[in-house]
């Protein structure tokens, strides 16, 4: 008796079943059919090249897991319960959006902030609303879909996606908050967020965006991707907390683009996931702007975190400031591989990259490689990286004065980051990311 075998998750029948269920405008899903091609010809990524050689995603089976089934807009399921946020403890807010397991199930904006053309909320139901105006962003495809197959795999089958959008001239003065969830639903459906983000700030506007992910330690899949616009004159702040399960394989590319005299601050704590890979851009485009990039991140177990980041320079008289600072323990990994690449009429270039790393036990290991690309001959460009050991000393030091060793090593984590925390605005930002970190610290070994 002959069987049939069951069809491939993301294979081209299930690829038509979800675009046939979804309605999308000709244009959207021609840009989905198009990265589907690109996802059936890419093969998986190898060590053998330079981006994958030191992330090893052999235990990665994308197979045993399936594109979010379609649900319009509406409450999470029942029994399903949304953990807490942690951003926005204490923060007046002028929105919320959240998505759970690639749904959107809440959101909500004031009312002063829509009369003035502020859209926040679902992107799958904006962008049916309101295509004509979106559709140029989409177009643009300011991140790659052709990058990898997991960039290719997003833009095809993206779901539960979080879409801010800022007239000209328009200052949101109130922070807006989106949450993006994973929660189990069994080891035979394991959860699936395949979320897009995009912020979108005309000219001259301002926002700040504080986005946060989360989960419990059930199998999960993360491939998503974050677009942010950055118009001229335009500032946004941006806070990107990454906070999976244990169980979560987490793959990510993020871009921002800034026009002229535009400023880009982003603040990234990383901190959960099984394992994550993240292609992290910032693109210069536009004379004299701004961009400042603020990293805290922290590892435990055999966790494995790989961010790889570029600063791009394509405009004259643009200035890049990158920090990054990861705290490792246990048997974990910290990958940092940082680019400045400055373009030919990129002249008068200011870019900073640095990455300093905290080594909490004797099995733990980072590697950080920084590199330049300059074809500009009038730039100042500088790059460093660190690694080190607590200095016994320094808890020996503490605990004279009261402090447990446990108490002495996070007073030494905290000091460690604060270079990073003094650059986030957000007084409740700084104190929740701070929180987050100090309790994951176990005995030094």
């Amino acid at each position: 008796m002959s069987t049939v075998a069951a069809p491939r998750a993301f294979d081209s029948a299930a690829f038509e079943a979800f675009v046939a269920e979804r309605r999308e405008p000709a244009w959207l899903v021609e840009l989905r059919r198009a990265a589907f091609a690109k996802f059936q010809e890419l093969p998986a990524p190898s060590r053998r090249e330079e981006e994958w050689m030191r992330t090893d995603i052999r235990l990665f089976r994308l197979e045993k897991f399936a594109p979010p089934a379609f649900a319009s807009e509406g409450p999470a399921p029942v029994g399903t319960t949304v953990p807490a946020p942690i951003l926005s403890a204490g923060v007046e807010l002028g929105g919320t959006m959240t998505v759970v397991n690639g749904r959107a199930v809440d959101a909500g904006c004031d009312a002063d902030l829509a009369s003035r053309g502020v859209l926040f909320g679902s992107l799958e139901t904006l962008v049916l609303e309101h295509g004509d105006k979106l559709r140029p962003y989409f177009e643009r495809k300011l991140v790659n879909s052709s990058a990898d197959k997991f960039a290719a795999l997003h833009a095809a089958f993206w779901t539960g996606g979080t879409l801010l959008y800022v007239p000209r001239g328009v200052a949101v003065e109130k922070p807006l908050h989106n949450l993006a969830a994973l929660v189990s639903q069994g080891a035979a459906r394991p959860a699936v967020d395949l979320s897009k983000l995009m912020v979108v700030l005309e000219e001259g506007a301002q926002a700040t965006l504080l986005s946060e992910t989360a989960g419990d330690d059930g199998p999960a899949l993360h491939c998503g991707s974050i677009e942010l616009f950055v118009g001229k004159g335009a500032r946004l702040r941006y806070v990107n907390l990454q906070n999976w399960g244990s169980g979560t394989w987490h793959f990510a590319h993020q871009k921002g683009a800034v026009d002229r005299d535009g400023s880009l601050q982003w603040t990234i704590g990383a901190l959960g996931s099984r394992l994550a890979k993240v292609n992290q851009h910032v693109g210069l485009v536009g004379e004299h702007a701004r961009a400042q990039v603020n990293g805290v991140m922290f590892t435990e177990g055999r966790q494995h975190l790989s961010y790889h980041t570029l600063q791009h320079h394509e405009a004259p008289h643009c200035t890049s400031d990158l920090l990054y600072k990861g705290a490792l323990q246990d048997e974990s990994r910290l990958v940092w591989r940082g680019m400045i690449r400055v373009d030919p009429l990129a002249q008068k270039t200011d870019a900073y990259q640095r990455d300093d790393n905290l080594m909490l036990s004797d099995g733990a290991r980072a590697d950080s490689i920084p590199g330049l690309e300059i074809e500009a001959d009038d730039v100042r460009c500088t790059h460093g990286a660190t690694a080190g050991r607590v200095d016994d000393s320094q808890i020996f030091y503490a605990q004279s004065r009261g402090l447990t060793r446990k108490e002495a090593i996070r007073m030494i984590v905290a000091g460690f980051f604060q270079q990073v925390f003094d650059r986030i605005e957000i007084e409740s930002v700084r104190e929740a990311l701070g929180l987050a970190i100090g309790r994951r610290i176990r005995e030094y070994q």
